[in-house]
């Protein structure tokens, strides 16, 4: 076995064990409000609470398998389309803000407790509902999800896609037109525009600037990264330049950047339109709701346009035959 698939087994892992706190504190929220032993979180109800939490309680169970799916023989057996989907999103949402990550476990560490960025539903580092404890062992769970699926998933395509990862950008005939990948570019780069420009300063749709913080920025200027790095790479991977480029390099900023827009405006969009419909006491979201609505609609389109273009872009050559072959993701 080579050193990297070890390397990408144990950090399978490694993520699944830790995101096992997430999910154990998640649960203990539930069982815990409803029998009315532990507080429900600021500006929620009982019923948002449980629902919110139950929600996320899904997720970390999916995330556990996925790590482990990851590296379990069984792994192999499951479709190809199912892990490739789970891989995608799951990356998208926690590989595409790890330095946001990194950065708030550091905050948690000193005794700063950062909020759930991923759930949405735990408290600052004001918050007495959410002792420094479990704040620091969230921030470990995203921190470790995300390391461990930034090594496992290159690691699990390698096994069950050789071929995606080979040779060169332009290698062989493309199965795509070069203005296939324009929809997912375009609707990219708007969004991501927009974030930087917001995490640099500006103020132009913004209603509330007074709600801008540090995370805030921080996020902005991440997720505006990824949007226009995922949409350099689609392009480049659909017009097939530069040529001598290595597959690998746009294959993976593509899959990272279109998984960030889609998971993560896929997870906002309800939310602010819970938001924009109910105006739930305490939440003012710094941004004007209708362009931030767009913006994330937006970019959930251009996240399922852009893997759409990567996955049906012809990615290789048959070792030996120099004949082309449509090797897809899913």
């Amino acid at each position: 076995m080579e050193r990297w698939d070890r390397v990408g087994r144990k950090a399978a892992y490694g993520a699944a064990l830790a995101l096992s706190p997430y999910l154990l504190i998640k649960v203990s929220w539930v069982i815990g409000s409803l029998v009315g032993v532990l507080p429900i979180g600021e500006g929620f109800g009982l019923a948002a609470w449980v629902a919110l939490n139950t929600v996320t309680i899904g997720m970390a169970a999916i995330g556990i398998a996925l790590a482990l799916a990851l590296v379990r023989p069984w792994g192999m057996r499951i479709p190809g389309a199912l892990v490739a989907l789970c891989s995608w999103v799951g990356s998208g949402f926690l590989v595409s803000v790890l330095p946001f990550l990194l950065v708030g476990a550091l905050r948690s560490a000193g005794g700063d407790a950062g909020g759930d960025a991923v759930g949405g539903a735990g408290g600052g580092g004001d918050d007495p509902a959410l002792p420094v404890w479990e704040g620091v062992l969230l921030e470990f769970s995203f921190v470790g999800m995300g390391l461990g699926l930034a090594l496992a998933v290159p690691a699990y395509l390698r096994r069950r896609w050789p071929d995606a990862f080979a040779g060169r950008v332009g290698d062989g005939p493309r199965a795509v037109a070069p203005w296939a990948g324009v929809v997912g570019v375009v609707g990219g780069v708007i969004p991501g525009l927009v974030w930087l420009y917001w995490a640099a300063g500006g103020t132009l749709g913004i209603a509330h600037p007074a709600e801008r913080n540090t995370d805030g920025y921080v996020l902005g200027a991440v997720w505006g990264f990824w949007a226009l790095a995922g949409s350099v790479a689609i392009w480049t991977m659909a017009r097939a330049r530069p040529a001598r480029l290595p597959r690998w390099i746009p294959l993976t900023f593509g899959w990272v950047g279109s998984g960030s827009l889609f998971a993560w405006s896929a997870w906002k969009l309800p939310l602010l339109l819970i938001v924009a419909m109910a105006r739930p006491a305490g939440v003012t979201p710094p941004e004007d709701l209708t362009v931030a609505l767009a913006l994330h609609l937006c970019a959930v389109v251009a996240g399922a346009a852009m893997i759409r273009t990567l996955v049906r872009t012809r990615v290789g050559t048959r070792v030996g035959t120099g004949v082309g072959t449509p090797t897809r993701l899913a």
